[in-house]
């Protein structure tokens, strides 16, 4: 999807794909855990930079209507860079993510629409308004463990993730993505209930 169609009528400002592999390593799944904890370590630190990110942008919506545009790309690509790392520990992706922030450098497309004006009663709001989206997706990451349970022994002996619980993660991920873009102010579009 380019940004063209994200600005279609209708369509949700966040976008987020990841090319199914037609192999997958038998080996990888037995240590990609162990691989990304320099990642996770990274993103600790980012996850907590992104939070005073998305503080600073709180009040800048709330006295400019917009979301500052570096900070905007900022908290895109470290998003991007989670994303990454989670395609690739939730074994949908066997290259092994790098350390940045920019698209293109992985094989997963995640992109935000930057806002041309956001709501500023909307973010005394949002964290109650999204109740109902977060308890599906709390089921669904649930029933995403248990799909990736799944997925591992098929790659274990098929050296291939089934395609139906490829799209069923990738959806997930996707609703999740929805989800943090409207809590962190980089939308005010409400995130479908869909998996598309």
């Amino acid at each position: 999807m380019t940004s063209a169609t994200m600005d279609a009528p209708g369509a949700y400002p966040v976008h987020f794909e990841i090319p199914r592999p037609d192999r997958q390593s038998r080996l990888l799944i037995f240590v990609k855990v162990f691989l990304a904890i320099p990642h996770l370590l990274i993103l600790y630190a980012l996850n907590t930079v992104v939070s005073i990110v998305t503080f600073v942008a709180w009040f800048a919506i709330l006295f400019t209507k917009t979301y500052p545009d570096g900070l905007f790309k900022f908290a895109v690509g470290a998003q991007r860079w989670r994303y990454n790392v989670g395609a690739y520990l939730f074994l949908l992706r066997d290259e092994y993510p790098p350390f940045s922030l920019d698209a293109g450098s992985y094989p997963l497309a995640f992109d935000i629409a930057y806002p041309a004006e956001l709501s500023r009663w909307m973010i005394f709001v949002k964290w109650l308004l999204v109740i109902p989206n977060v308890i599906v997706l709390f089921a669904l990451l649930l029933c995403a463990f248990v799909t990736t349970t799944i997925a591992w022994f098929a790659i274990l002996f098929t050296g291939t993730y089934p395609e139906s619980l490829f799209k069923f993660a990738v959806g997930v991920m996707r609703w999740q993505a929805r989800v943090n873009a409207y809590t962190n102010f980089m939308t005010d579009q409400y995130p479908p209930f869909s998996l598309d």
